[in-house]
């Protein structure tokens, strides 16, 4: 059930994936008119959460089975009794499903209000509380203990201070502020934890902050799946090229039972790190991470002895998940970007998709897992990929 508009996006973008979307695969399955039905469709979905929140299970400290009841547990006692199913997912064994609940259309709004950042709005969606940095503004009067209604400023337009916003606005719940708005604005750099707890959110999702951690990973679905599809195997060699925050590296080195050795790569030094915390949270020694530029991963002639860059057929799998504009991710109710700065990405893709051609890292017989979802973008990788394994030893069947 749609609560909130589609996603806003500038026309030349919506054209742009609109055509994308109608391609004549779509159109000839389906007819032209039922295809642009199902186009308005999704930018519809956009703009709402999830149906399920999926989280994964660290299968090297704990069974499937173990976990499930352990957050059934949790959340319970995050909502005071309130049964939450926790599913496993039919096909993805160490997924499980938490179904969210909405939208709640019967919400009373409150008087005081409370604007927040189109970033913070979205995590509300998801079940997080309000935090004090996603704060834009807050009603002039505002205490400690006031019930508030939540907005969220989809467009950004929304300036600090108390004077009421007439702009864009998406009401996300009511909640309970923690702190005055004084308090608030104060400017102490220390104040970062939650500002309003939400108690009435339009979709009533679970919490995951510090919940059964080492146990569980808050991943989406679609990311899930990307590792099942690699089929990772104890004892090989992996390479993630770009590898940040870790959700991926970690699920291959538990598919694996951390067995073999999974090199993770990222050009940002936090990143890297966070790829490192997220490994040891989760109790995985098979991952080693390196702050390093993936385009640069390939060495022809010196054997570095373990570390980036690599000699040609150095590894049994690749998995190339390149960085991209993340218009999928949900919800997203708004993007203003320009189309220039939504196809910007597409040269570092092109870049380091042909990282794996002509001396290619991927031993014989290895595999180049790489995934994308434009049509378009697919084509022209397609056609790069068939022109470089000319050059390999054994050519690629069609």
């Amino acid at each position: 059930m749609s609560v909130f508009p589609k996603i806003s996006l500038r026309l030349e973008v919506e054209n742009y994936l609109k055509a994308n979307f109608l391609n004549k695969e779509v159109v000839s399955a389906f007819g032209k008119q039922e295809a642009e039905r199902k186009f308005e469709t999704l930018l519809q979905n956009l703009s709402h959460p999830p149906s399920f929140t999926t989280v994964r299970v660290n299968t090297h400290l704990a069974s499937v089975q173990h976990v499930k009841t352990l957050l059934h547990d949790e959340l319970q006692k995050q909502f005071n009794g309130l049964s939450f199913p926790v599913l496993q997912h039919p096909d993805l064994q160490d997924v499980l499903l938490i179904p969210v609940i909405g939208p709640r259309k019967n919400i009373k709004q409150q008087h005081c209000e409370v604007i927040v950042g189109a970033q913070c709005g979205n995590s509300v969606l998801r079940g997080a509380h309000v935090y004090v940095p996603g704060i834009v503004s807050a009603s002039k009067f505002m205490k400690g203990g006031d019930t508030v209604s939540v907005y969220s400023d989809i467009k950004g337009k929304c300036k600090k201070g108390a004077k009421e916003f007439d702009g864009t606005k998406i009401f996300l719940g009511n909640g309970i502020s923690e702190l005055s708005r004084k308090e608030i604005f104060s400017g102490l750099p220390d104040l970062k934890g939650i500002g309003i707890r939400m108690t009435e959110p339009v979709y009533l999702s679970p919490s995951f902050d510090d919940v059964l951690p080492g146990y569980l990973f808050l991943q989406n679905l679609p990311s899930a799946v990307v590792t099942h599809v690699l089929d990772p195997q104890p004892g090989e060699r992996i390479l993630d090229l770009c590898a940040a925050p870790g959700g991926k590296t970690t699920h291959i080195a538990a598919r694996m039972r951390d067995q073999g050795e999974v090199i993770a790569l990222d050009k940002i030094a936090n990143k890297v790190e966070k790829i490192k915390q997220n490994a040891l949270l989760l109790g995985l020694n098979s991952i080693r991470a390196f702050c390093f530029d993936g385009t640069k991963a390939l060495k022809l002639d010196i054997d570095t002895e373990g570390e980036p860059p690599f000699l040609p057929e150095s590894f049994d799998r690749i998995l190339l998940d390149a960085p991209c504009s993340g218009m999928g991710q949900r919800p997203n109710m708004a993007c203003t970007w320009t189309l220039k700065e939504v196809t910007s990405y597409q040269p570092l893709q092109r870049k380091l998709f042909t990282v794996v051609g002509g001396d290619t890292l991927l031993r014989e017989k290895g595999d180049f897992y790489y995934f994308d979802i434009l049509k378009t973008e697919q084509t022209v990788f397609i056609a790069a990929l068939v022109t470089l394994t000319k050059m390999w030893k054994k050519p690629m069947e069609e």
